[in-house]
């Protein structure tokens, strides 16, 4: 009998335990190799939307692809990579100017972290009058970090004008952030800012350039089939075949 209770108390610790790193507001996850993906939440109209993100553990320190959307979790991360992984943030990547991405720029640049974005996000953010990056790169560009290299790229017009996706060739894992909409998206999500027409014709270039990746991480939902490249081309062509009729 006593058995039995110690198992029941232990199994209700770790249900706990459980449901409390699910409800945690800063989710990171293990990808591969020295690869993690991070999910924070965000309330937009009254729906809370989770948001995913990665970084990367090199032995030169960490380089950190977007920012969580929720402002108070900028420390808690940089916190959390410190005490698990026993290094700082060194470089910081915003995918596109919207906030989900780029709203951490001024933050991490203050802690003394390199931020980076394309020219077309640093223009988009300075016509904003939002905080901006203290790097401006060249469209398509490759880094070597410690013993990692990387592509970032600039497919063209897509979720935004300034999309950019990034493709680490020897692992073949590829962040997409919002440029690839989840399998479980069942639409395009918010347009504000896309360009649905020229989306198929950057989708396309990424599947020709970046062929057979392990990992496709998309910018929110659950990223883990490896269709949501091929699901996002699928919304984009149902939408425009829908446009093209009115």
């Amino acid at each position: 009998m006593r058995k039995l209770a110690s198992l029941i108390f232990f199994l209700a610790i770790l249900f706990n335990s459980f449901a409390q790193s699910k409800n945690s507001p800063l989710q990171i996850s293990h990808l591969t190799g020295d690869f993690y993906v991070y999910k924070t939440f965000h309330d937009y109209k009254g729906t809370l939307i989770s948001a995913n993100a990665l970084y990367l553990v090199t032995n030169k320190g960490v380089v950190l692809f977007d920012a969580p959307w929720d402002e108070t979790q900028f420390q808690p991360l940089l916190d959390a990579i410190k005490a698990r992984h026993h290094k700082d943030v060194v470089m910081h990547f915003a995918t596109h100017s919207h906030e989900d991405r780029a709203g951490g720029l001024d933050f991490y640049r203050q802690k003394g972290i390199k931020t980076y974005t394309i020219k077309l996000t640093d223009e988009i953010l300075e016509k904003e009058n939002k905080k901006r990056a203290e790097f401006v790169i060249p469209n398509d560009t490759i880094f070597t970090v410690g013993q990692y290299t990387f592509e970032v790229y600039y497919p063209g017009k897509g979720h935004a004008p300034d999309n950019i996706v990034v493709w680490f060739n020897k692992e073949k894992v590829l962040y997409g952030g919002c440029f690839v909409k989840s399998t479980e998206a069942k639409d395009l999500g918010y347009l504000g800012d896309s360009d649905v027409k020229e989306w198929e014709k950057s989708i396309k270039k990424v599947q020709m350039k970046f062929k057979n990746p392990k990992y496709i991480i998309t910018g929110h939902d659950d990223w883990k089939d490896l269709g949501s490249l091929n699901h996002t081309l699928k919304l984009v062509q149902e939408y425009n075949a829908v446009s093209d009729k009115k």
